[in-house]
């Protein structure tokens, strides 16, 4: 990870007091997995090859924005051992999750999801369930994000995890939303110079 991003990162016990994790802003969000074992991939000629739970982490990724009111989603990748994205809260009126009826369950859109090579092939998650149903916070949305991918491979028998907590960084101004959306885009490149590289 370079220097400009050490130690700008927060632990979710750690949150700002005062700040309200509902409110319009970007987010920066760092979620890694249970030891920081690779269980979603390897890097090979500096680009990412996703093993099937690391697919599963991409598709999901963009499932948010179909379960979660007034966001958008920014630069997103998936590492061996960890994901960053950025989560835009915009016009968020302490919205909660929608979906039909009381099942929001998912129905993958693949004209939403960006394509990638898994190598694999994978069952669709169209059944799978987000979670934790409740305002739209950015814990409530990580929170589902992160159940939904371990449920998912936790029903194809994949040997998976995430860490207990994630990291959030909020994005102040357009040149640190576009830094950070740089630095996220060259994280495979950059891998073996990457904090979180073991």
């Amino acid at each position: 990870m370079s220097d400009k991003f050490q130690g700008k990162y927060r632990n979710e016990s750690a949150r700002l007091q005062n700040w309200d994790y509902g409110s319009n802003a970007a987010y920066f969000i760092t979620i890694c997995t249970k030891d920081r074992e690779h269980y979603l991939g390897e890097i090979i000629n500096h680009k990412m090859q996703v093993s099937p739970a690391g697919g599963i982490a991409h598709v999901l990724w963009y499932e948010i924005k179909n379960h979660a009111k007034n966001i958008e989603l920014g630069e997103f990748v998936v590492m061996p051992n960890h994901i960053h994205g950025i989560l835009i809260l915009n016009g968020n009126n302490a919205g909660i999750w929608d979906g039909v009826g009381t099942t929001h369950a998912l129905s993958l859109q693949s004209n939403t999801i960006p394509p990638i090579d898994t190598g694999h092939t994978l069952s669709t998650p169209g059944q799978q369930r987000f979670q934790n149903q409740g305002k739209n916070t950015v814990s409530s949305i990580v929170g589902s994000y992160k159940s939904s991918v371990t449920k998912y491979c936790n029903r194809l028998g994949l040997d998976f995890g995430w860490q207990p907590r994630f990291y959030d960084h909020i994005i102040r101004n357009d040149e640190s939303f576009q830094k950070i959306s740089e630095y996220i885009k060259n994280n495979p490149a950059n891998w073996l110079e990457d904090k979180l590289y073991q």
